[in-house]
């Protein structure tokens, strides 16, 4: 699994918002973020429609986190933009198995579906907070 471009700057464009205290427009947050407007507006637009980010239209309009940092984990933030957390493809539903889909034969299957698990349930513990006051454990 490589965590996209795309999540990264998600990741990049919540922590900075964390930081706003009240509505921002997205060139601001663009210029912020070194996202480029097109591409932060892409991602805001995901962002609004997981519930994790607030719009507002009009003269003063922009974006708003809806939620605490500290309720926001990097694995809900990589799995809005990515998809399921899985290090192999076999383990994505939308793959299929070279073992005729028998997942249970494939011993690479079950060793690569833990580290998934174990992966998921690290980024599930981490904030966006937690990076942000850099509270965070990996091990």
């Amino acid at each position: 699994m490589r965590i996209t471009l795309e999540s990264d700057y998600a990741l990049r464009i919540l922590t900075a918002m964390a930081e706003y205290k009240d509505v921002t427009d997205a060139k601001t947050i663009a210029n912020d973020t070194s996202v480029t407007i097109r591409f932060a507006l892409k991602i805001l637009h995901k962002l609004v429609q997981g519930d994790l980010v607030q719009s507002y239209k009009g003269v003063n309009g922009g974006y708003m986190l809806r939620m605490s940092p500290d309720e926001i984990t990097l694995k809900r933030v990589i799995e809005l933009i990515d998809g399921p957390i899985a290090i192999a493809r076999c383990l994505d539903s939308g793959e299929g198995c070279s073992l005729n889909c028998d997942k249970s034969a494939c011993d690479y299957h079950h060793i690569f579906d833990i580290i998934s698990i174990d992966l998921a349930n690290k980024l599930n513990k981490i904030t966006i907070k937690d990076v942000i006051n850099k509270n965070y454990h990996l091990t």
